[in-house]
C-alpha cells in the first residue's frame, strides 16, 4: 500500500514517546569544583558545598565537578521499573570532547555516562519512600564553553519498549530494501497487521497494553521465533576503541577508561548476551591502579567467557617508527600482562586505528606466536585500495599471518534528499552500531564472500571510548534471526572468529597473498610532525639497549640486575609509542605530558648506564 512506512512510522513515533510514562525532575544537587577523592562516599559532609539548580551554566575547558544529591522514590511509582537520566544539550555531538560523568549510585560507581549513554537504571522494582544517593564525577570537556545539565528520575515501561523495538528493527531493513522487493512487502504487511491491531485510545489502559501484547505475539512469530541460519552471518563483538592520547591527555584517558569499562559491566548485568572485547593492557593497568574493584568485576566476566583480551601488543602502537626491537616488547610486555593477571595468550595482533603497517611485522607475529591480524584502517586509502578484505599479509621473510580487515560500514548513506547504497570502496568503520543499515552494510562491502559467509563487526562508540550502548544491545536481540532480506547477527568472540575464518580460508586456492608494507595513503605528515618527539624515541630505544646490556653484564660478575627501573623506562617508551602520540596527530598538552615522561625515562636509563659501568669496572680492577 502507498505509504506504508510513512505509516507505521508515525506510529513508531507514538509509541517511543509513551515508553517513559511518568517522570520525577530532579533539579537541586550540592556541588563542588574538582575531582577529589571520596566524592561519592555517602558518609561525606558536603554541607559546605555550593547549592546548584540544574538548568545553571556550569563547566569551561577541563574542568572537573561533583554533583551530589539524594532522591526519594514517590508512592505513584510503586513496583515501576525506574531509571535516571541525563541531558547536557549536546545530545547527538560528538562524546569524545563532551560533557561526561561517572555517576555512583549509594558510593558504588555503577557506569559512565555521555552524549550516547544518558540513563541509568536505578531499579526494577521501586519501593515508595526509598532513598538513594546520588553522585555524578562530571568532566567538562576540551570545549572552552559553559553547559546544563538537566537530570530526572523516569518510569521505563518494559512492554511499551518492547513492542517499539519489534517494530523498529524490521522496519528498519525494510527502508533499505528496492521498493519491489519481495522481503520489504512482507516485513510492511506485517508490520501493518500489528499496528492495526493497536489500540490507541487511551494510551496506558488495559485494553492498550492487551492490543500491545497481542501484536507483539504477531511480530515474535513472524520475525523472532526461528534463526535463519541460510542467511549470511555478521558476528559482532562490543568495543571501545580508547586513544591512550589524542585530543586529550593520558590522565584524562585513565578516566575515559573508568567510564567506559564501568559502563560495559553495568550492560552486561543487564543483557546476559552481551559480549566485549578490549587490547591494550596499558589499560587494564590504569584501571588495576585506580578502580580496584572494577578491575576485579572485569576478570569475573573473563572467568565467565563474556569479556575477550587480546590484540597482543601493550597497546596499540604506531607501526612505522618504532625499531623491531620495540615491536618486540609491545608484545612480550602485553602478553605477560594478559598471562600473568588473566592466564590467556593472545590470538591476533588487533590495531584498527594505525596508519600504516611495517612488512617486518608478520615475522615478529609468527615467532611471538600470533597468528591473525586485524586493522580496518587501510580501507581509508586515498587512491589504492587493498583488493582483499581477507588475506594471507606475507612479510619480507616469507613470513605469512591471517589478516582480516573489518568492514562495518553503512548499506546507505544519506545526503540531503540523496539516498546512495555504498560499494566496495565505502569506508570503514571499528566504530560500529548495531542496526539494520550497518549490518547489511558490513557483509555487503566483505570482498571475499567466495571464502566464508561470516565477516567480522566490532561494535561501540570509540576513539574517547564510550562503547556500546543499550539501544544496540536491543537491536542484536532482534537481528540474531535473521530478519528477512538482512544477515543474522550474532554477539561472539573475534577470537574465535578468527578460528572459524582460518579453518574455512587458509587452505583454499581463493585466499590471496599481500607482499610487504601494507602502506597508509592518508593522515599524510605524521612522520614528519612533533620531530621532538621521534628525537626523543629513538634516543631512548638506544640508551636502554645499552643500559640492559651493561646491566646484564654487571649481573655477568655478580651484581644484581636493574629491572625495575629497566621496566618502568621501557613502558615510558612503549607508551609514548601510541598511535596518536609518536606521529605527531596529538595536541599540545600531549606532547608537554610524553616529553615530561621521555625526560624522566632518560634520566632513569642513564642512572642504570653509570651504576652498570661502576660496577663492572669495580669487578674488573
Amino acid at each position: 500500500m502507498v505509504f506504508d512506512v510513512e505509516r507505521i512510522d508515525r506510529t513508531l513515533r507514538d509509541i517511543e514517546k509513551a515508553i517513559y510514562p511518568d517522570t520525577e525532575k530532579v533539579t537541586k544537587y550540592k556541588v563542588f569544583d574538582s575531582n577529589l577523592q571520596g566524592g561519592e562516599d555517602t558518609a561525606l559532609d558536603d554541607s559546605a558545598w555550593e547549592e546548584y539548580v540544574t538548568g545553571e551554566l556550569w563547566g569551561g575547558y577541563d574542568k572537573h565537578r561533583w554533583f551530589r544529591t539524594e532522591i526519594t522514590i514517590p508512592e505513584r511509582f510503586k513496583e515501576k521499573n525506574l531509571v535516571f537520566r541525563i541531558s547536557t544539550g549536546h545530545e547527538g555531538e560528538w562524546d569524545a570532547l563532551n560533557p561526561q560523568f561517572l555517576i555512583y549510585i549509594d558510593g558504588e560507581l555503577i557506569q559512565g555516562v555521555d552524549v550516547n549513554h544518558r540513563e541509568v537504571l536505578i531499579t526494577g522494582c521501586a519501593e515508595p519512600g526509598r532513598k538513594y544517593s546520588i553522585a555524578l564525577l562530571a568532566y567538562s570537556g576540551l570545549h572552552d564553553r559553559k553547559t546544563v545539565i538537566n537530570t530526572e528520575l523516569c518510569v521505563l515501561d518494559k512492554l511499551i519498549e518492547d513492542i517499539y523495538y519489534n517494530i523498529k528493527v524490521p522496519l528498519s531493513v525494510a527502508k533499505l530494501l528496492e521498493d519491489k522487493d519481495d522481503n520489504r512487502l512482507n516485513i510492511l504487511d506485517v508490520l501493518r497487521q500489528a499496528i492495526d491491531m493497536i489500540d490507541y485510545r487511551m494510551v496506558y489502559s488495559n485494553s492498550f497494553y492487551n492490543s500491545i501484547n497481542t501484536a507483539n505475539q504477531l511480530l515474535k512469530k513472524e520475525f523472532y521465533s526461528e534463526i535463519n541460519y541460510n542467511a549470511p552471518l555478521v558476528t559482532a563483538i562490543g568495543h571501545t576503541h580508547i586513544d591512550i592520547a589524542w585530543l586529550w591527555t593520558i590522565s584524562q584517558t585513565k578516566e575515559k577508561t573508568a567510564r567506559s569499562f564501568s559502563t560495559v559491566l553495568n550492560l552486561m548485568k543487564q543483557y546476559p548476551e552481551y559480549k566485549f572485547m578490549s587490547s591494550q593492557p596499558q589499560l587494564y593497568e590504569y584501571v588495576k591502579e585506580n578502580q580496584p574493584e572494577l578491575y576485579e568485576e572485569i576478570k569475573e566476566r573473563m572467568k565467565e567467557g563474556r569479556w575477550e583480551a587480546d590484540g597482543a601488543m601493550w597497546l596499540e602502537s604506531d607501526c612505522n617508527i618504532p625499531s623491531g626491537e620495540s615491536f618486540i616488547r609491545q608484545i612480550m610486555l602485553g602478553e605477560e600482562f594478559f598471562n600473568n593477571e588473566f592466564g590467556v595468550k593472545s590470538k591476533s595482533l588487533w590495531l584498527p586505528d594505525v596508519f600504516g603497517y611495517s612488512a617486518t611485522l608478520p615475522q615478529i607475529l609468527k615467532k611471538c606466536g600470533i597468528n591473525y591480524f586485524m586493522t580496518t584502517k587501510i580501507d581509508w586509502n586515498q587512491f589504492n585500495r587493498v583488493p582483499n578484505d581477507t588475506f594471507m599479509w606475507k612479510g619480507i621473510d616469507g613470513s605469512e599471518v591471517l589478516t582480516h580487515f573489518v568492514t562495518t560500514s553503512d548499506y546507505r548513506k544519506s545526503d540531503g534528499e540523496n539516498i546512495t547504497f555504498t560499494d566496495k570502496n565505502s569506508k570503514t568503520t571499528y566504530t560500529g552500531i548495531i542496526n539494520a543499515n550497518q549490518v547489511m552494510g558490513t557483509w555487503k562491502r566483505y570482498q571475499n564472500k567466495e571464502l566464508s559467509n561470516e565477516t567480522l563487526m566490532l561494535f561501540g562508540y570509540g576513539d574517547g571510548g564510550g562503547g556500546p550502548t543499550k539501544e544496540m544491545l536491543e537491536n542484536a536481540r532482534r537481528l540474531k534471526y535473521g530478519i528477512p532480506g538482512c544477515p543474522r547477527l550474532e554477539i561472539g568472540f573475534e577470537g574465535e572468529f578468527f578460528d572459524r575464518l582460518n579453518e574455512k580460508a587458509v587452505n583454499s586456492k581463493d585466499l590471496q597473498k599481500w607482499v610487504g608494507e601494507l602502506y597508509l595513503e592518508y593522515h599524510r605528515g605524521t612522520y614528519t610532525s612533533m620531530a621532538k618527539n621521534k628525537r626523543y624515541n629513538r634516543k631512548s630505544e638506544i640508551l636502554y639497549q645499552d643500559a640492559e646490556m651493561l646491566s646484564t653484564l654487571s649481573m655477568l660478575l655478580g651484581e644484581e640486575y636493574q629491572s625495575e627501573k629497566l621496566m618502568n623506562g621501557w613502558k615510558t617508551i612503549l607508551l609514548n609509542q601510541f598511535h596518536d602520540i609518536i606521529p605527531g596527530s596529538a595536541i599540545k598538552q600531549a606532547y608537554d605530558e610524553s616529553h615530561q615522561q621521555y625526560e624522566e625515562a632518560m634520566k632513569l636509563g642513564h642512572e642504570v648506564v653509570e651504576d652498570s659501568l661502576k660496577k663492572i669496572t669495580g669487578n674488573i680492577l
